[in-house]
């Protein structure tokens, strides 16, 4: 296993930030790690990129403990954290070459080269880290996570401040690092986890709450579906609720709605049948697809 993880705990005073976590990641997963805000997630990555000391519980990277061999992991772990500390007085190619030798690393203006070149830093490479936008400075953070080749990477919020056409360059670098590293990333962005992620672990409040596919934890049973109906003109509420089956009816925009039933059951036939007693053409209809972010909402409680 890349990453094992057994019964971790940690606590602030009164505070149990991670209560009793348990998982492992195998070689060449790209994994994603979800949770509301203050769930515990900085602290689960500053624990296994050995910032952090456990208060209960054991971990391990790569077979290393992070307590008893903490070196062993460093080497074999890039780290880019939420706030990506950077000096900003040197020069792209300088920080990197630094980076380099705190590595140890031979050949080291080769391997800065390297990197410039597949996180995309070329046009910047001649500038000050401080003289750069906040997404180039992603990329650098980037870029020095991975400038030891390392087994595994952790990220934490890596396409925060990057623009649209930014985070499809980043999102596809880590897709395709995910073919030969492991990979751990935490996001609020479901669309990111989807489009880039082997797994979705979430945890809220410290503990774990779902370690599965993406595709598994949307296609878990509800007890409510939905439908999506446009109609050629206006309607009610009061009025959509008078169709046999629909339990919850939430205007959307225009003349489109978004209609709730039990799942399991097909109002459609139903839904025509209104329209044609009230004189509406149905200009849309289609089953409300479920995302990764109502999953989320259900299982954090939010």
């Amino acid at each position: 296993m890349s990453i094992a993880v057994y019964s971790i705990a940690k606590t602030y005073g009164t505070q149990r930030a991670l209560d009793g976590l348990t998982f492992q990641v195998g070689r060449g997963e790209v994994v994603g790690l979800l949770g509301p805000n203050g769930a515990g997630k900085s602290t689960l990555m500053k624990i296994l990129t050995c910032y952090l000391p456990p208060t209960e519980g054991k971990a391990a990277v790569c077979g290393f403990d992070v307590g008893a061999k903490s070196m062993e992991v460093r080497r074999r772990v890039g780290y880019l954290p939420e706030h990506n500390p950077l000096y900003l007085d040197l020069y792209v190619r300088e920080h990197l070459d630094f980076a380099a030798g705190v590595h140890g690393l031979r050949d080291r203006a080769k391997r800065v080269s390297a990197m410039i070149e597949r996180v995309g830093l070329g046009p910047e490479q001649h500038k000050r880290v401080g003289q750069l936008s906040k997404g180039y400075r992603q990329r650098v953070g980037l870029a020095q996570a991975l400038i030891h080749d390392p087994e595994v990477l952790i990220l934490d919020e890596p396409t925060s401040g990057l623009d649209p056409n930014q985070i499809v360059d980043i999102r596809a670098l880590i897709k395709a690092l995910g073919r030969e590293k492991t990979v751990m990333m935490s996001t609020h962005i479901m669309q990111e986890v989807e489009a880039i992620c082997d797994r979705v672990i979430i945890i809220d409040k410290g503990r774990l709450v779902a370690d599965d596919k993406a595709s598994n934890l949307r296609s878990r049973r509800k007890e409510q579906e939905a439908l999506e109906v446009e109609f050629d003109a206006t309607t009610t509420v009061n009025q959509l609720l008078s169709i046999a089956g629909i339990t919850h009816a939430k205007h959307q925009q225009g003349s489109t709605w978004l209609l709730a039933h039990d799942a399991g059951s097909d109002p459609r036939p139903a839904v025509f049948e209104f329209a044609v007693q009230h004189g509406l053409k149905v200009l849309g209809l289609r089953k409300s697809e479920r995302g990764l972010e109502e999953v989320f909402k259900e299982l954090t409680g939010k």
